[in-house]
């Protein structure tokens, strides 16, 4: 069996073996369709104004906190930091 790359050189820095891109970097941070993906829409025109007022809270969480994604949890605190709370029925 042959081999381009040279078995006397370990694989992590073997010229033959592509290097390890860390894609979490922002790169070209002014160029379009570089900005952070993020988890619910980018855009809260279509949304009702309680709706709209919720996104831009978690936005904002997100923003804050340095989290691509919020669990259960954060989200619950959005919720009762917009006021909203559990009513008994």
């Amino acid at each position: 069996m042959s081999s381009t790359a040279d078995p006397s050189v370990p694989a992590f820095t073997n010229p033959a073996v592509p290097a390890f891109v860390d894609r979490r970097q922002v790169v070209n941070p002014g160029r379009p369709g570089s900005a952070e993906r993020r988890q619910f829409a980018n855009s809260h025109d279509l949304l009702s104004p309680d709706a709209a007022e919720l996104a831009k809270a978690i936005d904002q969480y997100k923003s804050q906190h340095r989290r691509r994604f919020i669990n259960f949890e954060e989200m619950l605190s959005i919720f009762k930091s917009l006021g909203y709370q559990k009513t008994s029925s």
